[in-house]
């Protein structure tokens, strides 16, 4: 998939202040940092890409030489009974030795060496997944704070607009132009609002925390979505190019790939472990030994020797009772493990893919929607307002027509939202979602 396929472009962000002015917060690129900072998960997954860098030189290794150094100090005690009088003798000896040993032919070591280079790039495929992951949780969780910090705001303005109702009912209750029933919505209604406003509050705290877990550290004020901020279709606008592309493209699907790739290989090393071997061996080493005899002779003896070799060593396995043949069976089935975990990882990221695509398509239908709702129903209260003024409205008319404007803005609000994590869930499932997807999606906020 080419970087052409984006699922928005800002057509512009006007950042308007509801009240005096916009208080400066943390927006979404900073506590995006701060999650790959301090989020646990992601420093496990940092550990095991580290970790996975070292499978090339450890394969390496067996096409390069050993080099070994060893030494021995005996103390001996020889007794020769077969002589008259009986020899004895007491001798030490010393030696040490280097060895070097260079795989002439050694066809495991070099597939295991063409693993090494396979499973480094699925290292860091499963990172930049997990990269993908930290950058979708902290969407998901700032975004819940935002939807949570609109819903306490929708709770609180209701309840005071219920307020204001209910101390205009009571003075037409007591001017005698309304009934002690319209008191009694109106007190219903505040009572409501109140309970929605305590909910609202600890879904609120509980959000915060959620994030609070990500970063590591306390939650600041939060930018929000600015108002006016106009999002577009996914480009290209075709579900099918978006679906074929994260067949290929999800960095789920190439770690399963390339874990596919290291199990035909680990059934190709198993195999060769019928194969011959030849190594180059070279050592040099030294060996003194001296002894002091107590009869036969009486002189003590003392010898010092050096030795190099050099040559071709040939070994080839015959029969290890069975063993190669089973780990090359388990290796077969280990490999068909693997094609069937690709096959999964493709479906998976064609649904996801699927799914992003259309909760963001229906997630603007639904803006746009709950945008005219928005209007239409601002327009309803204030009718109903003026026509309770004249009597022809009746004081849960008015009631019902704040809830619906205040439940319109809630729903508007979270659509919205919804919206900008199915764009970045869209193009994670394109495994295209990078640092600058996220600095996109922040530019909208205010």
């Amino acid at each position: 998939m080419t970087r052409s396929l984006r699922p928005w472009s800002v057509l512009g962000a006007a950042v308007l202040a509801l009240g005096a002015g916009v208080a400066s917060g943390a927006d979404l690129t900073q506590v995006y940092r701060d999650a790959l900072a301090n989020d646990a998960t992601f420093a496990a997954a940092r550990a095991s890409y580290q970790a996975g860098l070292e499978r090339l030189p450890q394969g390496r290794a067996g096409l390069l030489p050993s080099v070994s150094l060893s030494g021995a100090s005996n103390w001996n005690n020889l007794d020769l009974r077969y002589f008259d009088p009986n020899i004895t003798r007491k001798y030490n000896g010393n030696s040490w030795q280097v060895q070097l040993s260079q795989p002439l032919f050694r066809w495991q070591n070099w597939v295991q060496y063409q693993q090494g280079e396979i499973q480094v790039a699925q290292a860091e495929a499963i990172y930049r997944q997990a990269r993908q992951d930290v950058a979708l949780k902290v969407a998901q969780a700032y975004f819940d704070v935002m939807v949570a910090q609109d819903a306490l705001a929708a709770a609180q303005a209701l309840k005071q607009a219920n307020a204001e109702q209910l101390a205009q009912a009571r003075k037409s209750f007591e001017v005698g132009t309304v009934t002690i029933t319209d008191v009694h919505e109106a007190q219903s209604r505040h009572d409501l609002a109140s309970a929605q406003e305590i909910a609202a509050e600890s879904d609120l705290s509980v959000k915060r925390h959620a994030l609070t877990v990500l970063t590591g550290k306390p939650v600041e004020p939060l930018r929000g979505l600015a108002v006016g901020a106009r999002l577009s279709r996914p480009e290209p606008a075709d579900l099918h190019a978006w679906v074929s592309a994260a067949e290929t493209g999800n960095l789920g699907v190439q770690a399963a790939q390339l874990g596919h790739e290291v199990a035909v290989r680990d059934v190709e090393r198993n195999r060769a472990a019928h194969l011959p071997t030849v190594d180059l061996v070279a050592s040099y080493g030294n060996s003194v030994s001296s002894s002091a005899q107590y009869s036969g002779m009486a002189t003590p003896a003392r010898t010092n020797m050096d030795s190099a070799v050099i040559g071709v060593q040939l070994n080839l396995p015959l029969f290890q009772g069975g063993l190669v043949n089973s780990r090359t069976r388990e290796a077969e089935a280990q490999k068909d493990k693997s094609r069937a975990d690709l096959e999964s990882a493709r479906r998976n990221a064609a649904q996801s893919a699927r799914q992003a695509y259309l909760g963001m398509s229906s997630g603007l239908a639904q803006v746009q929607a709950y945008e005219a709702a928005k209007v239409s129903s601002r327009s309803a209260l204030d009718a109903n307002k003026l026509g309770y003024e004249v009597g022809v409205r009746i004081n849960i008319d008015v009631l019902n027509a704040q809830s619906q404007v205040y439940d319109t803005e809630q729903k508007l609000s979270k659509a919205r939202y919804e919206t900008l994590l199915a764009q970045l869930r869209l193009k994670a499932a394109a495994g295209t979602l990078g640092d600058e997807d996220v600095q996109a999606v922040n530019a909208l906020l205010e």
